[in-house]
């Protein structure tokens, strides 16, 4: 039985066939021909969506840039006060501005850490929290309340002649600072009935460096066995600083009037 040859042009007719050797662009042609990779999805972006995007991310920059508070901690703050743009006058409507007294500054201290357990009104939950309204702590000397505040109080307490939880209060020393404390203390002695003295950051300070040694939390028995009294340095009882739209009462007696 006789074997013919093939005759090449009749493998361009029939199709290629990739075990014979051929040219090689002629195979790759075949390749590329038969088995085609997808392209689904690597369509090239059009120019319109990408100045799109690039508008968007733009305005989104210019906006935080305008009102992201320059990304400051205190912009989260409720007790901070951003400054107001001064207007020709020096204050915001031409005029001087008002400065934020030790009232102001402790009523938002007290909204933002304190409100939630003693209640705006002062008066507490009853069995739970115990009141600052007419507390005998809230109006006697600023040395026990200051040691409340600074280092917390666990254990059961009697207040107004009612005995309160088990766990009445968590300390405030590693949280919040001299200042808060000070207005936070100056707005709770003067508000709700309360007239006791103010307090300063400075007497915060001191007892602060007083109480260092002590880390745990005071029982109502160390409470009562310290002084009664204000902590040295501030200003006298009765002098508590005015609420707003209140006038300063003077201290002491009106000078005499002046003989003829």
């Amino acid at each position: 039985m006789n074997e013919q040859t093939p005759n090449p042009s009749s493998l361009t007719r029939q199709g290629m066939d990739y075990g014979e050797t051929s040219d090689v662009q002629e195979v790759h042609a075949a390749i590329q021909r038969e088995k085609r990779e997808p392209r689904v999805g690597l369509e090239p972006l059009s120019i319109w969506l990408i100045a799109l995007y690039g508008v968007a991310l733009f305005t989104g920059g210019a906006y935080l840039g305008r009102f992201s508070g320059n990304f400051s901690g205190d912009s989260l703050d409720i007790a901070y006060i951003p400054p107001k743009k001064a207007g020709p006058g020096g204050g915001p409507s031409g005029g001087p501005e008002a400065p934020q007294t030790p009232f102001d500054r402790g009523k938002k201290v007290f909204a933002a850490n304190c409100q939630t357990c003693h209640q705006a009104n002062g008066q507490g939950v009853p069995g739970q929290y115990p009141p600052l309204a007419g507390s005998e702590f809230t109006n006697g000397g600023s040395h026990r309340m200051a040691m409340i505040v600074l280092k917390g109080l666990q254990g059961p307490v009697k207040v107004k002649g009612q005995q309160y939880g088990s766990a009445v209060m968590q300390p405030w020393d590693k949280t919040l600072t001299d200042q808060k404390i000070a207005d936070v203390m100056t707005y709770e002695r003067s508000d709700w009935g309360n007239k006791a003295s103010p307090v300063t950051a400075e007497q915060i300070a001191a007892l602060r460096k007083e109480l260092a040694s002590h880390p745990e939390s005071f029982s109502e028995q160390d409470i009562l066995g310290a002084p009664d009294e204000d902590i040295p340095g501030g200003a006298p009882a009765g002098n508590a600083p005015p609420k707003p739209g209140e006038a300063a009462k003077p201290g002491g007696s009106p000078p005499p009037p002046p003989k003829s």
